[in-house]
Formats: structure tokens, sequence, C-alpha cells
């Protein structure tokens, strides 16, 4: 499988020697220094592209490699307000595009976990805040992932409305509280708390290796289809 790794920061070259030791080939890397090189001329021949840039770059991106016919997996985070554009586009292209906030089987488990434990607690009065703890090099609070987790569980408790990214009293107000720290690879803690008992659900990573290793089983996964897909669709969770 020939691969263009679209952004090549911690993940790209995470993503790179784990993907040779698979067996397949890095085609193409494209970073802020060539970004001009992401054209239809150098994606052809490219089975499939692996895009983790930055938000302000992930559409154009994306969008230049269905407009080529190169299936995409995408990781960025944080311009999710044009995730529908690139749905249809990969629609109107007849293409295929895969969108994960987070690549790693363990955080896809725990996404599974959190949704039903939240709709286990929707008829009991337990207060429920969420942390995550990342690096100092993290750009964007909360994580995709943080986002993620409080939108499943707004989607099953009826006592939470939103979400804000901060400590707050009111209760239709699910807390996402963002730690920045050293050598951090990520961490996200889901907390129920009651005047009789506490309950906690955490995923802490210990390497990016994890991500990287989802994201090339999703690009594996996705050759020869069409469509728009999650994580969900490659690991079977219906």
């Amino acid at each position: 499988m020939k691969i263009a790794l679209i952004g090549y920061g911690k993940m790209g070259k995470t993503i790179e020697p784990l993907a040779q030791d698979r067996g397949h080939k890095i085609a193409l890397i494209i970073d802020a220094k060539n970004a001009g090189e992401l054209t239809q001329k150098n994606l052809k021949g490219v089975d499939v592209a692996i895009e983790f840039s930055r938000p302000e770059t992930a559409f154009d991106n994306i969008s230049k490699c269905l407009e080529a016919g190169v299936p995409v997996i995408s990781g960025t985070t944080a311009w999710l307000d044009r995730l529908e554009e690139a749905r249809q586009l990969c629609h109107k292209r007849n293409g295929a595009f895969l969108y994960a906030s987070n690549f790693s089987v363990g955080v896809n488990l725990f996404f599974e976990v959190n949704r039903y434990l939240a709709e286990l607690m929707n008829l009991h009065p337990y207060d429920i805040s969420l942390e995550e703890i990342h690096h100092l090099q993290k750009l964007d609070a909360p994580s995709g992932t943080a986002i993620t987790l409080a939108e499943q569980i707004i989607s099953n408790i009826n006592t939470k409305k939103s979400w804000v990214n901060k400590a707050t009293s009111e209760k239709d107000i699910l807390p996402i509280i963002s730690k920045r720290e050293k050598d951090v690879n990520g961490t996200h803690i889901i907390k129920y708390d009651s005047k009789v008992d506490s309950i906690e659900i955490r995923h802490t990573a210990h390497s990016r290796k994890g991500f990287a290793l989802g994201a090339i089983s999703a690009a594996e996964w996705i050759i020869g289809k069409k469509g728009y897909f999650g994580m969900k669709d490659v690991l079977g969770f219906g």
C-alpha cells in the first residue's frame, strides 16, 4: 500500500516507521514546508492518504485528496465546522473518507463504555465532570476526544444540555477541564459524584503508537470502499 502522509509532526513521524514495518511504502510526505506539493500529479499512484495536519489546513487537504480520487483518513481536530462539507464532497466524488477524533482501539472501546455508562446513569442523581490532560504542544482545548466523550454523555443524559471548557456550577452544563502538562500522551477521565459514592472511568495513553496503529489499520480497511466512515465501522461496533 502506498501512503501519502499529510502532516509530518509527532503523529506523522510515529506513523511512518510503523507503516513501513507492516510492509507499506510512504510515497509522499506533506508538511507546512512543502504544502504546495499536495497536487493531483503527486497523488497519482497513492493508495490512501493519512491526514494529521492543522485545523486551518485540514479541510483543504481532505478536499484535494477526494478531488484526486484518493481515499483519506483524517485525525485532525478543531476543524469540524466543515466536516459536513467534507462528507458532501466525499459523496459527490464517490470517494472514501474516514474521520475520527481518536484512532486508538482502546479509546474507541472507552467511547463505548462511556456511552453505555451514561445510559445507565441517566436517571440517577450524580454530578458529572470530564477532565482531559495532554502535552504542552497540543494546540486545541478541549481535545477532540474529550468533545466526543462530552457529546456522548449529553446525548444520553437528559440533565445535560451542553458542555463548556471550564468549571461551572450550572447543573445543565457539563464541565470539561483541560490541563496541559509536560510529557503527557493523553488522559481522559469521566467522574460521577454523589453524596454517597463516586464512579470514575479513565483512559490513559502510554505512547502515540496506539493512535498511529489505529490510523494505519483504518487506512488498510478503507481500500476499495466508498463513502464516509468512522472508527466504529473499522472496529465493527455497528
